[in-house]
C-alpha cells in the first residue's frame, strides 16, 4: 500500500466520520428538544396529532373500501410534491393540477383502483406520515405494485402540503406500457 493510498483512505474515513457526526448532532438535538419539552412526548400524541392521524386513518380505510377520498382530504389549493426523477416528479399547486397531471396518467391505465395497505401512520405536530403499499391491475392485465411514503402537513382537517416518495420507475412503466381506459 502506498502512502498516497493510505492518505486517501484516512481522508475518506475522516469525511465519513464528519458526516456521521453531523447527522448524530442533528438527530440528538431534535431528540433532546422533543424529550426535554415533555417526558411523555414519545409515547403520547397531542390532541392535534391524534385528530390528524384519525382523519388520515379514516380516509385510508375508506379508500381501501373503494371510496374516492381525495376531494375531501386535500385542500383545493394543496401543494403536492413528488420527489425523484422522471416525468411526473415535481410540484403541483392545486388539487386539480395534481389529479390531472400526476394521478390521472396512472389511474387511467389501471383496470382496478389502487388498494392501499397501510404499514404505519405517524404524527408530529401538524405533520402526518403514511407508509403504505399500493396494488392494482393495469389495463393490460399486469399487476402494479408500489411502496409509498406520503408526508402531509395538515390544517383544519385538510392536507395543505404533501410530499410523496415512491418508485417512479414502476409508475412510469404503467403509463408507458398500458392504454388508458375509455372515459
Amino acid at each position: 500500500m502506498t502512502v498516497f493510498s493510505l492518505r486517501s483512505r484516512v481522508a475518506g474515513a475522516g469525511h465519513r466520520l464528519l458526516i456521521a457526526t453531523a447527522f448524530l448532532a442533528v438527530i440528538g438535538a431534535a431528540h433532546a428538544e422533543i424529550t426535554a419539552s415533555d417526558a411523555s412526548a414519545e409515547t403520547h400524541d397531542t390532541a392535534i396529532e391524534t385528530r390528524n392521524k384519525a382523519i388520515v386513518r379514516d380516509a385510508f380505510e375508506k379508500w381501501r373500501g373503494g371510496t374516492y377520498v381525495f376531494a375531501a382530504l386535500l385542500a383545493p389549493d394543496v401543494v403536492w410534491t413528488i420527489h425523484g426523477s422522471g416525468p411526473v416528479a415535481g410540484t403541483y399547486r392545486s388539487q386539480s393540477d395534481f389529479v390531472e397531471r400526476a394521478s390521472r396518467p396512472l389511474t387511467s391505465r389501471l383496470a382496478t383502483p389502487v388498494v392501499p395497505e397501510v404499514r404505519g401512520i405517524y404524527a408530529v405536530g401538524d405533520t402526518v406520515l403514511i407508509r403504505f403499499d399500493g396494488s392494482a391491475t393495469t389495463t393490460s392485465g399486469a399487476p402494479y405494485r408500489n411502496q409509498f411514503l406520503w408526508v402531509f402537513r395538515m390544517k383544519d382537517g385538510l392536507v395543505i402540503e404533501a410530499e410523496a416518495f415512491l418508485d417512479l420507475v414502476a409508475y412510469q412503466q404503467v403509463v408507458e406500457n398500458n392504454e388508458p381506459r375509455a372515459q
